[in-house]
Formats: structure tokens, C-alpha cells, sequence
């Protein structure tokens, strides 16, 4: 009898391995076959922006095209850059366009968070130009922003302010406009500097040129009723948005923004909590299968 109870629990297991296994989208897994006309490859390039040359790469999907296109947008300084996502997205058919915003990372001019709304218009810009989606392969009417935390806060922003971006998603996206207002109840807006300031630098400046943490969080606190979610959400009602959070802390502002996305009448919001860091360490398979099951249910046209 205990044999019997032994090989129905084996076998339930391995039925739950590999029903686990089926959940995960092979382009994580497997590379897709070789297309010697057409193959996968990396192109580097310079996106002009407002007078500056932008350092930004384009993982290639293999085949003809034209391909969608992710712009990935990274966070704040950007040690985290999610080029494993990259990848894994363009095995799975997607071209994928990472850049450097203005005085980040080697890429000339002053960093600051203007610069960075700016930039990612910049590259949408770019991908759209004929010329480019031609020699890049791209499919530019299916764009899609994704971003993490400050890059996910950009990506908001950036979605909200072009009606062409076809779908959006943020993985711990900060509302830099929430964060601004909440440190400036009871504080004023210079108590609200100094905190952002404190919290700016705590995450790093080096990579950075052009500015200060000070100089950073006043113009977020300058902002911070504009640069809200509210407005965000009233102009992405309809689209497609995939909201993903982590034990880091921003998950509130995650759910609070969702919230807002379907007061306004969205109904294709996706939202997903994995258990881990900012950085989602050690959930790395599981953030790109939930990436990579999502663009493939975006609209194809």
C-alpha cells in the first residue's frame, strides 16, 4: 500500500513539473531556428535627442519582419539593466531597443529627469523614422514601452503622452510624483528635497553626470502634481498594461495605480506580485515569462 501511495505521489509531482513547465514560454529556454537570410543580431547606434547622441543598441529578432519592437528603459542610476529580459524577448520574435538617457552611463549631457521623458520620445521617434524601421526591421506601429522603477515611472509617462504606443509595462515602477507629494505633507518643499535627496544618493550617483541629488528631487517636487498618476492613467485608458511588483516596497503605488487604470475604464491590466527585491534577483525565469506571456497576447495590429 505505501508503494502504491509512493508512485501516485511521484507521479502527481511529475505531473506538476511538468504542467509548471509548460506554463514557461520555450523562447526562455530554447533559441528559435537559424535564419541565415535574416539572422538575429545586435546593431549600435546613436539616438539623437535634443542636440545629444544617445548610446543605445537593438537585439535583432531573427527573420524578415517586420518585428514589434520593446523599448526597455532602465531605472535609476540603471545597475540593473535587464538585458537577460532583452534577450529572452528576442527569442521570442521581439526586436528590443536599450539606450542610455542623457548623462547616464558614457552617453553625453546633463542627466535629469526631463531629459529622460524626453529621450524616451527621442527613441520612439527614432524607431518610427522609416529609414530606421526599415534597416532595423521594426514594425513601427507596434511599439511597446516596458521599464523598471524609474525606467517603469518613464515608461508611464511616456505611454501617456504618445496615443501611438501600442501597450506598456512596468516592473516596480516609482510614481516619482507620489513620493514627492507624500514627502512634502507636513514637510514643505524644501523638507521634501532633502529627504528625496537622502534617498537619491543612498541609490547611487556615480554613473551619472550632470547633476546632484538635490538638484533631482527639487525638480520632482516641482513636479510632483503633473508628474502624478492620475493624468496617467486617463490617457492610457484602453491599452494594454502590465503591471508587476516585488517585495521593494513600491508595490502600493503599483496597486494604487492599476486602481486608477480601471476607474478609468481599462480592462486589459495585467498585475502580477513575485516575492523578491527591487532587482527581482532570484525570480529572474519568472519575471520574463510573465513579460513574455503578456506581449504575446498584445493585438497584433
Amino acid at each position: 500500500m505505501k508503494t502504491v501511495r509512493f508512485l501516485f505521489l511521484f507521479i502527481l509531482s511529475c505531473a506538476c513539473v511538468a504542467a509548471n513547465a509548460q506554463q514557461i514560454p520555450s523562447a526562455i529556454t530554447a533559441d528559435p531556428p537559424q535564419d541565415k537570410a535574416h539572422p538575429a543580431a545586435m546593431e549600435s547606434f546613436q539616438i539623437p535627442s535634443h542636440g545629444v547622441p544617445l548610446n543605445a543598441l537593438m537585439y535583432i529578432a531573427a527573420g524578415a519582419g517586420p518585428h514589434p519592437a520593446v523599448i526597455l528603459l532602465h531605472g535609476f542610476p540603471g545597475n540593473e539593466k535587464n538585458l537577460d529580459l532583452a534577450q529572452a524577448m528576442r527569442r521570442a520574435g521581439w526586436n528590443v531597443l536599450y539606450f542610455n538617457y542623457r548623462g547616464s552611463w558614457g552617453t553625453p549631457g546633463d542627466f535629469s529627469f526631463t531629459h529622460c521623458m524626453e529621450d524616451v520620445a527621442s527613441a520612439i521617434a527614432y524607431l518610427r523614422d522609416p529609414a530606421n524601421a526599415t534597416k532595423l526591421r521594426v514594425d513601427a506601429k507596434r511599439i511597446v514601452l516596458i521599464g523598471h522603477s524609474m525606467g517603469g515611472f518613464m515608461t508611464a509617462y511616456g505611454g501617456a503622452h504618445d496615443d501611438r504606443v501600442l501597450a506598456i509595462g512596468l516592473i516596480s515602477a516609482a510614481n516619482f510624483g507620489a513620493v514627492a507629494s507624500a514627502m512634502s505633507s507636513g514637510n514643505g518643499e524644501s523638507g521634501a528635497t532633502t529627504k528625496l535627496a537622502a534617498v537619491l544618493a543612498a541609490n547611487g550617483m556615480a554613473p551619472l553626470h550632470g547633476c546632484t541629488p538635490e538638484s533631482l528631487a527639487q525638480e520632482a517636487v516641482a513636479h510632483r502634481t503633473e508628474w502624478g498618476y492620475e493624468g496617467f492613467a486617463k490617457a492610457l485608458a484602453g491599452r494594454p498594461v502590465l503591471m508587476i511588483s516585488s517585495d521593494d516596497g513600491l508595490a502600493a503605488q503599483s496597486k494604487l495605480f492599476a486602481g486608477l487604470l480601471h476607474k478609468d475604464g481599462d480592462t486589459r491590466v495585467t498585475e502580477l506580485h513575485l516575492a523578491t527585491d527591487h532587482g527581482y534577483s532570484d525570480q529572474r525565469i519568472a519575471l520574463e515569462a510573465a513579460v513574455l506571456t503578456w506581449l504575446a497576447g498584445l493585438p497584433v495590429h
